[in-house]
């Protein structure tokens, strides 16, 4: 996945600043698109396995994809206790989870999508499509903003996301907008929940 450098040279800082928000204060808007009973959950770009950990905690079977390595050895550090699964695979393509023929209750993308360029994200969406059971959930977050220095990011709307999960068979069933939750002003989100028909 193209945009990926920068996450590497600033992993320490990286992981610091991903560990310091709770899973519940990142995704308080979208907590019930989240199976209450024990489901399979694929966290793609799973960064330092925050969200992994706080899903694994909850109960849940956890595949956590992270295509950056001092990122995912950072996660499985710090989340030695937990069972989480861990893969080295990235998006569009996703090759060795769709290699596993796995199908999964929700697909996480947090702060991901933004990393794939519209062609990307064209390949990349019935990919994920694929691995949902049947009423199976996407829940994404679009970052809105300036991009870092030493980053690759692109402009992505809610609108043009849900439009492209509309052509693959998805429905949106949540959307919201939010401020930045590490206070960065010029800094916004939106959160999409999409299922499976």
């Amino acid at each position: 996945m193209s945009g990926l450098s920068g996450y590497g040279k600033n992993a320490t800082a990286l992981t610091e600043q991903y560990e310091s928000v709770a899973f519940a204060d990142v995704h308080r808007d979208v907590l019930h698109l989240f199976p209450s009973r024990p489901s399979r959950i694929l966290d793609i770009g799973a960064g330092t396995g925050r969200d992994a950990a706080a899903l694994s905690r909850l109960g849940h079977d956890v595949t956590a994809v992270e295509p950056t390595v001092e990122l995912r050895n950072a996660g499985v550090r710090i989340h030695a206790a937990t069972p989480i699964r861990w893969i080295d695979d990235s998006l569009p393509e996703l090759t060795v989870v769709r290699s596993d023929g796995g199908r999964y209750d929700v697909v996480l993308l947090t702060a991901v999508w933004m990393h794939l360029d519209e062609a990307q994200r064209a390949i990349a969406m019935p990919h994920i499509a694929a691995l949902l059971n049947p009423n199976g959930r996407i829940v994404m977050s679009l970052r809105h903003g300036p991009v870092p220095a030493g980053r690759t990011m692109y402009d992505v709307s809610a609108a043009e996301t849900i439009e492209l999960a509309a052509s693959v068979g998805l429905r949106c069933i949540h959307r919201n907008d939010r401020e930045d939750m590490l206070g960065r002003g010029d800094v916004s989100w939106s959160f999409l929940g999409l299922e499976a028909r």
